[in-house]
């Protein structure tokens, strides 16, 4: 009974914010306007600036920014007690996530669908904007380079995920084809696209492809450089041939997917066995405060800001549908996370199979996977824990078990696929911005800005080994990194706020909060790097943590010196 309550105020929750909260943001506080002329109109290109349908754009960007962050923080974080995990995902998305996104959109609105680096820039200094340029790149940067290596885990994991995922890619092109000709009606298509992906689900249950390895490099380096290329050919695609049937389609299945699991829930009914508060548990940091950077996408992500101000913006048709795609989105995946944590926190516990091969139920399951920090710890162990906790609920259902874990495999890997080639995406544009200022011609290209992003991916993922696992080693700078863009980002919002003579501390509160969390765990992280003699990641979390307090320091005090109501807003995209 526990876990039904728990979903259902969660969801009650979340739409009480979305038509409360977020309605004051849109209409008091960044005053949406719909007769405001949108960069995706005023500079349609075709390819990147493509005016879209709100319920399209909903389904790419909620699937870019999420990927497998909401699955994997949450599944990690729950190991200091679901209490504070729960009010963590729950507030953060509220007050400070789904703001830091709409903001972020917002703003790239209203400066013609530049990123958030390009219009640090303009509003407040170049100076600053290099070094947000900088931190953007190496946020990315690890982006790309993880994603790939958990797209890879995961095919190794579940090979039965392989066939359906890569079959994905012309179901969605397809798709793309029949929307552009207008020929279709819309909800035909896209039940005729998700029903041929669900028969590819079964497909891929009946066929599993295990990657062998090749050349002596194993199947999941094989993965990555596959993975890699097919980044680079999708982001240098129209964002209509590729990028937003398939981010359509993959709303469509996380929405299908938490369906089930929230059915899961009510019929199964399952224990919440994982301790309300466990603060201390064996050999993990504090959780003051790497709980709120370990659970970063179903609260808050720095990540977020780039896919609103990357690629969203450039294809938002009219002003108002900024808050169903950014508030609306964000909210959306503070509940995702809240599965998550009831599937790792009570779905575990249904059945579970240990290393040694026993199957356990009850307290027994979830203390024996995460009796530890050590136990707990790797990217595949959290994504097993919601795999199989989902898993578990969806057979109360009458599903076979064994076909949900390749439902819900295909789920993860789908969605660390859209973020992947979004992230890709949005390198370049970061490439091609920063090259344009410092007058560098040939990375002003598509195809040489994608390529400098892929091959600086690639050189991290496999620098120390074949096995495409090189991005491990900024692992554990990555939740610092990105919180520090997030609150940098919130900095700028609120700098720009306070120009036009609006309510700024909806966003300046939060940008404060976040900040002081991550300096703090950045601080603690670098002392374990230095002790466990991890020095590259050391020297790179420093320049991290120089340019933080850099940053911090100047936006603030430019923020307390900028005159209320400085400037006026521009009347169109620009």
């Amino acid at each position: 009974m526990e876990t039904i309550l728990i979903a259902v105020v969660a969801f009650i929750g979340y739409m009480v914010a979305y038509y409360t909260y977020g309605k004051y943001l849109s209409q008091k506080v960044f005053g949406l306007d719909a007769e405001r002329l949108m960069p995706s109109k005023e500079l349609t290109d075709g390819v990147d600036y493509v005016p879209t349908k709100k319920q399209v754009i909903f389904g790419h960007h909620f699937t870019s920014i999420a990927g497998t962050g909401p699955i994997v923080g949450p599944a990690i974080g729950i190991i200091w007690g679901w209490v504070p995990a729960l009010l963590w995902v729950f507030l953060g998305s509220v007050f400070m996530g789904a703001v830091h996104d709409l903001g972020a959109l917002v703003i790239s609105l209203r400066h013609k669908g530049h990123t958030m680096a390009e219009i640090t820039g303009k509003v407040m200094n170049r100076r600053l904007k290099l070094m947000f340029f900088i931190i953007v790149f190496l946020a990315v940067l690890i982006v790309i380079a993880i994603f790939g290596m958990v797209i890879a885990i995961i095919f190794d994991m579940y090979p039965q995920a392989v066939l359906p995922v890569w079959l994905q890619i012309p179901i969605a092109i397809v798709m793309g084809r029949a929307i552009q000709t207008g020929k279709m009606n819309l909800t035909l298509i896209t039940a005729l696209a998700v029903a041929a992906m669900y028969g590819t689900i079964m497909l891929g249950d009946a066929y599993p492809m295990p990657m062998p390895e090749i050349a002596g490099i194993p199947a999941t380096g094989v993965w990555t450089v596959l993975l890699l290329i097919y980044a680079y050919i999708a982001s240098t695609l129209s964002v209509t041939t590729l990028l937003q049937p398939r981010d359509f389609i993959n709303a469509w299945q996380l929405m299908i997917a938490m369906a089930l699991v929230v059915l899961g829930i009510f019929v199964a009914a399952p224990t919440m066995v994982a301790p309300a508060f466990n603060l201390a548990p064996e050999g993990a940091p504090p959780w003051m405060p790497f709980l709120f950077i370990t659970i970063a996408c179903g609260a808050i992500s720095g990540f977020h800001c780039l896919v609103s101000s990357g690629t969203s913006s450039k294809q938002v048709e009219s002003e108002p549908d900024a808050r169903f795609v950014g508030y609306g989105s964000m909210l959306t995946e503070g509940f995702l996370a809240t599965t998550v944590l009831i599937c790792c926190g009570a779905g575990l516990a249904i059945a579970y199979t240990s290393a040694d091969g026993q199957v356990l139920t009850g307290p027994d399951a979830f203390a024996t996977h995460y009796g530890s920090w050590m136990a707990a710890k790797g990217i595949g162990s959290k994504v097993g824990a919601f795999v199989v906790g989902a898993a578990n609920m969806i057979a109360s259902l009458g599903i076979p078990k064994e076909f949900a874990v390749v439902l819900m495999g295909v789920f993860v890997a789908s969605f660390a696929g859209t973020t992947l080639d979004t992230s890709t995406r949005i390198q370049r544009y970061v490439i091609s911005e920063l090259a344009t200022d410092l007058k560098i011609e040939v990375l002003t290209k598509r195809h040489a800005a994608t390529l400098v992003a892929v091959l600086t991916a690639a050189a991290l993922a496999f620098y120390n080994g074949a096995g495409g696992k090189g991005a491990l080693l900024l692992w554990p700078l990555f939740g610092s990194v990105n919180q520090l863009l997030a609150g940098l980002a919130l900095v700028v919002i609120s700098y720009w706020l306070r120009q036009q003579g609006r309510n700024f501390l909806v966003s300046l509160i939060p940008a404060l909060i976040i900040m002081v969390f991550t300096s703090w765990a950045l601080v603690h992280t670098l002392g374990s790097l230095f002790d466990s003699g991890n020095i590259p990641s050391f020297l790179i979390g420093c320049i991290a943590l120089v340019l933080q307090i850099w940053l911090s320091a100047e936006g603030l005090s430019m923020l307390a010196r900028e005159p209320i109501g400085n400037q006026v807003e521009p009347a169109t995209g620009g």
